[in-house]
């Protein structure tokens, strides 16, 4: 099962689909960004973290998550134009709907933290875990578009006729 809701034998892209994407000013962006904010995600789990564990550098990290989710606000809003660009629907487009619907998760528990750090009574440590949530979230959801982005590799027509080849 690949995770869609794609009918069984539909690759991920038809042939214009494919093209659609190919053409897409916004696949160049979503393949910048998501580096970025993974590495924006790992400088910033360190420094939550570290805060969690020694109780030092909570400005630090408080700063490293309102980054990490306006990196991925920023993701979002260019990988739904992504989306309707080569889907023709902004969200939730049948072979990236479960994708979606874990980006929704992810978007918000981030936007918990951020309304946690002007709530009364949440404490610097709540915010931290609440964080910490947010980043297993965002983990499981890297892993579905790194699945994702690996299916589209194996339905590309190069790799099926290289792999025809080597049979």
């Amino acid at each position: 099962m690949d995770g869609s809701r794609l009918p069984p034998g539909r690759p991920l892209y038809t042939p214009e689909e494919r093209r659609r994407r190919d053409a897409s000013r916004w696949t160049l962006v979503q393949g910048i960004l998501a580096p970025v904010q993974f590495l924006v995600f790992l400088i910033s789990a360190v420094l939550v973290i570290r805060y969690l564990l020694t109780g030092d550098g909570y400005g630090a990290a408080t700063i490293s998550v309102i980054v990490k989710t306006f990196v991925l606000y920023t993701i979002m809003i260019t990988g739904a134009i992504w989306e309707h660009d080569v889907y023709g629907q902004y969200l939730f487009a049948p072979a990236f709907y479960w994708e979606d619907m874990v980006s929704m998760l992810v978007l918000a528990l981030h936007t918990a933290y951020l309304a946690s750090l002007v709530w009364p009574g949440v404490s610097s440590e709540q915010q931290m875990w609440l964080a910490l949530a947010a980043y297993a979230a965002y983990v499981v959801n890297a892993a579905q578009f790194v699945l994702k982005l690996r299916q589209a590799r194996l339905e590309s027509p190069k790799v099926g006729q290289l792999q025809e080849a080597r049979s």
